[in-house]
């Protein structure tokens, strides 16, 4: 009862500050006319970071833009649902503590898939929201969408209408956001007026997402010189990088690529009866033959924080994911050549190199990253609706 009376006095301040707002301008010459200026800035420069972006020259990067794109990603009005138990935000799925990712404690999580606002479940597990500012290759597992003919914006955009995940309406969207008094101010210092539409919403909060960049691990650090890993660590760095070893590189980059994905579409060894009866793989967008049961390279910068893992969700650890690589590789004839060791069944490591290997792959873990404050739900809660809070009924 406390928050739905702090929500009420929210609601009945804004309407009460709005009409001071009138009244004072009428006493005078009118609203003066704002100065479009925005603050545009570029992604900070990162060792050993690629320096393409798919950052578009219509929707540069502008902490006005940012700002509101982070308001947008955080808030449950979104979905232009008010009730209670129907209320969903960007975040509700992407987690930042879990690298933007669901984790394996999101209420929506079902079979390693996530809910959307009509209990439908995705069509994938969530990819997390990392560094995708330098993807300029595929977005989604099946790589529905590929640069430079589809850019954050579209993803925005197709996920707010994906019957499965926001099923929402364009307009009855705009329609919520502009009569929520904080946004067309916000809206006017990112875009040069007041005026909500689907586009300025996809592009602001696609401004968001693009500053979630994650450079900051221990191996950053010890690329840098900033930081020395273990023995354990470097040998499994070692077999990381090497054919000899667990062979993770041709896929998943090395120190040359420090994105830890090259973004390609393959057939990575899963077993047949799953992975080539779902009707959203590769061959969905295609229709080659070669492509069934094919998927997107996911990058593997903080591992830790993303379970599920694999298209489906299907395993809950990292242990289950080394060891699937391990001895558990299905031949099929179009798996990617980059496999090499699929006759052996996988690269048959020992528990030793196992252990290795996982503490390479946690030397990838940016704390910094899932506590920055910037990244942060801006909301005060009990002040503002916030993901997750109960909001009055508008309609």
């Amino acid at each position: 009862m406390e928050k739905r009376r702090n929500l009420w006095r929210y609601a009945c301040l804004s309407i009460v500050g709005g009409s001071l707002a009138l009244g004072l301008s009428s006493c005078g010459q009118g609203k003066p006319e704002r100065v479009f200026e925005p603050s545009y800035f570029d992604l900070e420069e990162r060792e050993y970071f690629p320096t393409r972006t798919n950052i578009p020259d219509n929707n540069r990067l502008s902490t006005q833009g940012v700002a509101l794109g982070r308001y947008l990603f955080y808030d449950i009005r979104l979905t232009g649902r008010y009730q209670a138990d129907s209320m969903l935000s960007c975040a509700s799925c992407h987690v930042q503590e879990h690298s933007f990712e669901s984790g394996l404690d999101n209420p929506l999580l079902v079979d390693g898939k996530m809910q959307g606002i009509r209990g439908m479940t995705t069509a994938h597990a969530m990819l997390p929201l990392i560094n995708l500012a330098y993807n300029t290759r595929y977005f989604g597992w099946n790589g529905s969408r590929e640069y430079p003919s589809a850019n954050l914006e579209d993803l925005v955009k197709a996920t707010l209408l994906d019957s499965t995940e926001f099923a929402g309406h364009a307009d009855s969207i705009v329609k919520r956001i502009a009569a929520i008094p904080m946004y067309p101010p916000l809206f006017e210092d990112a875009f040069g007026s007041e005026t909500v539409t689907f586009d300025r919403i996809a592009s602001a909060i696609a401004q968001f997402i693009r500053t979630l960049v994650s450079g900051d691990s221990k191996f950053d650090r010890y690329l840098r010189g900033e930081a020395q890993l273990t023995a354990e660590e470097l040998r499994g760095y070692v077999l990381f990088t090497t054919e000899e070893g667990a062979d993770c590189f041709h896929c998943h980059g090395g120190s040359g690529n420090v994105l830890f994905t090259t973004y390609d579409i393959l057939i990575n060894g899963l077993d047949p009866e799953t992975a080539f009866n779902d009707p959203y793989d590769r061959f969905s967008v295609t229709g080659a033959t070669s492509d069934r049961g094919a998927y997107r390279v996911p990058s593997l910068r903080n591992i830790e924080y993303t379970a599920p893992y694999m298209h489906d969700g299907r395993f809950s650890t990292l242990d289950e994911v080394i060891d699937q690589y391990s001895e558990n590789v299905y031949y099929s004839p179009y798996i990617s050549p980059l496999m090499h060791h699929v006759n052996d069944g996988g690269v048959q490591l020992t528990p030793d190199e196992k252990a290795c290997l996982k503490a390479f792959l946690l030397t990838l873990s940016d704390e910094e990253f899932i506590r920055n404050p910037n990244f942060s739900n801006p909301f005060v809660q009990d002040t503002i609706p916030a993901s997750g809070t109960a909001v009055p009924e508008q309609e």
